[in-house]
């Protein structure tokens, strides 16, 4: 396939071609459009993006090659980046390394959703397109162009998916690539010379709609859930979400266009309250959930708790796939609360998005990064994916050696979980180490 890549700094190009519809949420157009028009991406966000267009070359009958930008078959979304907020997956140990060297780390380049930890396509592709290493090998190739133009230390594919884990690290295998540059085999004034891209590995949990115990079906209620779950972590269970109607608090789900203004204004006070209690402003403001819910209503649920006065304490706002979706999963991602409430944070972010889950028939429900309270929930640790491309050679054989030895410490950290999970002998899923 012969493929050239375009750089451009908007996303006039939605409207050139058909495209399909992202395995996610987060990749749709309308939240896209919602980071924009708020300012959660720019220059004064410190998320700059540039899109690298993958577009063929045609061949007209004289045989003069000529490129046609205006029927890309792929895009990918890459953000010049002089911090690290909002990302989940942590490098401040190289910049550290860089500092110590005298040498400067920013500006970086990154390909992430902002702001969100969410494994999934990090390609926009055309109707009829599919993934493959050409497209991949050619944005690569724009992510190195970008790196160049704005002397960027590296590149940072974050929560990306194993697919494209795989085709990204077989552009140039680690070993292969530090066997040369350790053997003075390629040139170091060179900056993309044989350069690898690194795999890292992290860990999520993520629950799952599936009853092993009855022929892997779906769950019929919370109750059938809880069935499959040893009786002391059934109990525990259990007490949460009596401790939670022992305060006099109500807990209530509304979805799309039964979210009311007043909803989203008492939902962001609550929001704010989860940064200002670190002393830190939101990421997001009231607007862009405001162009959520006009853009995007069919996916958002919003769990509200209230007190006995009727007013709202706490609020989580999760974002979902329609149920008929392959994978169809329950995202969490957005919580706050105006005090302090015993096992509300468990009742509202996590009970009733499984709740919801099981009632939608979703298949998956992800309830945030990080947080091992979520295993001994039900919550099943999986393999999350990252790539890095590090643009200065001398550093490549030691972040080489760091990927490695990351990947087999979170190998490890993921059985261990594994065996802490708290399901019965007949629904404990089998570990994979794959996923």
């Amino acid at each position: 396939m012969n493929l050239q890549y375009a750089l451009v700094s908007d996303m006039n190009w939605q409207t050139q071609v058909p495209w399909q519809t992202p395995n996610t949420p987060f990749m749709s157009f309308d939240f896209w459009q919602a980071l924009t028009s708020t300012g959660a991406i720019g220059e004064d966000a410190g998320w700059l993006p540039i899109f690298i267009l993958v577009h063929r070359v045609e061949t007209p009958v004289d045989g003069e090659l000529v490129t046609d930008i205006t029927q890309p078959v792929a895009v990918m979304p890459v953000f010049i980046k002089g911090h690290h907020q909002g990302e989940f997956v942590f490098d401040y140990a190289w910049a550290q390394a860089y500092a110590n060297y005298g040498l400067d780390y920013y500006p970086r380049l990154v390909t992430s959703v902002p702001y969100t930890p969410i494994t999934g396509e990090r390609f926009w592709l055309a109707v009829g397109e599919s993934l493959n290493s050409d497209i991949v090998t050619t944005a690569i190739a724009g992510i190195d162009d970008i790196a160049t133009q704005v002397g960027a230390s590296s590149w940072h594919g974050l929560f990306v998916s194993p697919e494209l884990a795989t085709l990204a690290t077989t552009v140039m295998p680690a070993d292969t690539a530090v066997a040369m540059i350790e053997d003075r085999a390629v040139d170091l004034e060179d900056i993309n010379a044989n350069l690898p891209v690194f795999e890292r590995q992290g860990c999520q949990f993520l629950w799952q709609n599936n009853n092993l115990a009855n022929d892997n079906s779906l769950f019929t209620d919370f109750d059938d859930f809880l069935a499959t779950l040893r009786a002391k972590k059934r109990k525990t269970i259990r007490a949460e979400r009596r401790k939670v109607n022992e305060q006099n608090i109500k807990c209530y789900r509304k979805c799309g266009d039964e979210i009311t203004d007043e909803d989203w204004k008492a939902f962001y006070h609550c929001y704010v309250m989860t940064y200002a209690i670190r002393g830190q402003q939101p990421y997001l403001s009231i607007d862009f959930f405001m162009a959520l819910a006009q853009s995007m209503p069919e996916h958002l649920m919003l769990a509200q708790a209230l007190d006995s006065n009727d007013e709202i304490i706490a609020s989580s706002l999760f974002l979902y796939d329609k149920p008929e979706s392959e994978n169809a999963t329950l995202y969490g991602r957005y919580w706050g609360a105006l005090g302090d409430y015993d096992s509300l944070h468990f009742e509202l972010c996590y009970y009733q998005g499984i709740e919801f889950a099981i009632e939608q028939g979703l298949i998956y429900f992800d309830p945030g990064t990080q947080g091992e309270h979520k295993l001994i929930r039900g919550f099943i640790p999986t393999t999350t994916h990252s790539l890095h491309r590090i643009y200065d050679p001398r550093f490549v054989p030691a972040i080489s050696n760091f990927c490695t030895q990351d990947r087999l410490r979170m190998a490890q950290y993921r059985q261990q979980a594994h065996e802490a999970l708290p399901f019965n002998a007949d629904n404990m899923p089998e570990f994979d180490a794959d996923k």
